[in-house]
């Protein structure tokens, strides 16, 4: 067997064992092991001399000392101890009272109350459990239709790993070598366009549709206007802030992204105090999850190092990449056919495996296709938010469904997702056909 074909049987191998439940990283790290030590074999060499084993230990030198890496974990503790600080169910409260006006007043509240929450902690499966916990019973008490209700968590939720601090843009930008700064400011507008679309169909929807968001009774309407302040002074502004602050200074080049999360890292301690939810062991499980996620993401980058590196000595990136240059495609058709691919790869797996193990196989191919990274990077980030939303693996609705009341049916709360698969799509052809909302502001910013 040659070696371009035994590279393809590694990832038909690497594929098969993820679909059976074999762990990501260390599958990848025994593959590319035990495959690289058939691509360096010298028989007169002993057992351990194999280079296979260098390269290994070189990676995973190479990923704990990468500079860009160092903010995850940081960014990671701001998200928990924000999850931690009680801050929640005051920041939907103050976001329902300023809406109450809106048709679908709660839903709108929950998309704005997801996309601030996910925004400050990335982490899906929280903010859907929480917000699944806490606005959901009321929407459903208030006489929300079931699908219309569990449609607005399960899209809110998801938009957290593609607004910035965004896990996911650090570790593309990793692999892609593109600058996470860059990132950030290219991925800002298509979020809240993103979450914008969201609110205006919840409106829309509402107002041609009155029996599935009925309006409030009075006496929650009936909000003097200085108590709205006042809410919105305590709930909605210091979470505000913290994000704005870290954001901005690392869009406008005060800070690196790793000084800006540890900055965030502290204000979400400080946040957490001010709410007087700061307590020994609320810190010692923050601490505990960051370093569980923070090992995760490390031990899939060095198992993805190593598996490319042999994947590429046998000649597997060179077939491929070969093999999509003589399909002759346009790159339009190349982009549509690249999102189609990830699209359904978000069935079955997590965004970390997809932009760690499967983007990696696409990027030297953008050059060719005249397709620039950071434009690639964020309509992934796009792509993937139907990963959480579309059956048959749709994890925010699993998320919702284990927190529901017994009668909301999973198939219901899959119907109230479909809609935002659509409005996902939506967001990916506006921005293809108007790059300049991805560009722009980078281009302004750093150009």
């Amino acid at each position: 067997m040659s070696d371009p074909a035994l590279a393809l049987v590694m990832l038909g191998v690497l594929v098969i064992a993820i679909m059976i439940g074999f762990p990501v990283a260390f599958t990848m790290m025994a593959l590319g092991v035990g495959f690289g030590y058939y691509a360096y074999f010298q028989p007169d060499q002993a057992f351990f001399d194999n280079r296979v084993f260098y390269l290994l230990t070189q990676n995973t030198y190479g990923v704990m000392t990468n500079d860009t890496l160092v903010s995850v974990p940081l960014f990671l503790f701001m998200g928990y101890m924000v999850e931690r600080a009680n801050i929640l169910d005051k920041l939907f409260f103050s976001l329902q009272v300023a809406a109450r006006h809106l048709p679908g007043a709660l839903a709108v509240a929950a998309v704005m109350t997801c996309a601030l929450f996910a925004t400050a902690t990335g982490i899906v499966g929280a903010v859907v459990t929480l917000m699944g916990l806490l606005a959901f019973p009321q929407m459903l008490k208030a006489g929300y239709d079931e699908r219309y209700a569990s449609g607005a968590i399960c899209a809110g939720g998801c938009l957290g790993i593609l607004i910035p601090p965004s896990i996911l843009l650090i570790v593309y930008g990793a692999q892609a070598g593109v600058s996470v700064v860059r990132l950030y400011a290219g991925a800002l507008i298509p979020g809240f366009l993103l979450a914008g679309l969201y609110v205006v169909y919840l409106i829309v929807s509402a107002k041609l549709k009155p029996h599935l968001a009925p309006k409030l009774p009075k006496e929650q309407t009936d909000v003097p206007f200085m108590k709205t302040m006042w809410l919105l002074a305590t709930s909605f502004f210091p979470l505000a802030l913290l994000i704005l602050a870290v954001l901005g200074t690392i869009m406008f080049g005060l800070a690196t992204p790793t000084e800006a999360a540890a900055c965030g890292a502290f204000g979400a301690v400080v946040l957490a105090a001010g709410y007087r939810a700061f307590t020994w062991s609320r810190l010692k499980e923050a601490v505990y999850l960051t370093a569980r996620t923070s090992a995760m993401v490390c031990w899939l980058f060095v198992g993805s190092a190593t598996f490319a590196a042999i994947f590429a000595y046998l000649g597997g990136e060179g077939i491929i990449k070969e093999f999509v240059l003589k399909l002759d495609l346009h790159p339009v058709v190349f982009m549509i056919l690249a999102q189609i691919i990830i699209f359904i790869l978000g069935w079955p797996l997590e965004w970390t495996e997809i932009i760690i193990i499967f983007v990696p196989i696409f990027l030297p191919l953008l050059p060719h296709f005249g397709i620039d990274p950071l434009m690639f990077g964020i309509l992934v980030a796009i792509n993937l938010q139907t990963a959480f939303l579309s059956p048959p693996m749709a994890m925010a609705a699993f998320y919702l469904k284990g927190i529901s009341p017994p009668h909301v049916q999973l198939a219901q709360i899959f119907r109230g997702c479909m809609p935002y698969v659509g409005i996902v799509l939506v967001c990916m052809v506006l921005i293809y056909v108007f790059p300049g909302l991805v560009t722009g502001l980078p281009s302004l910013l750093y150009d």
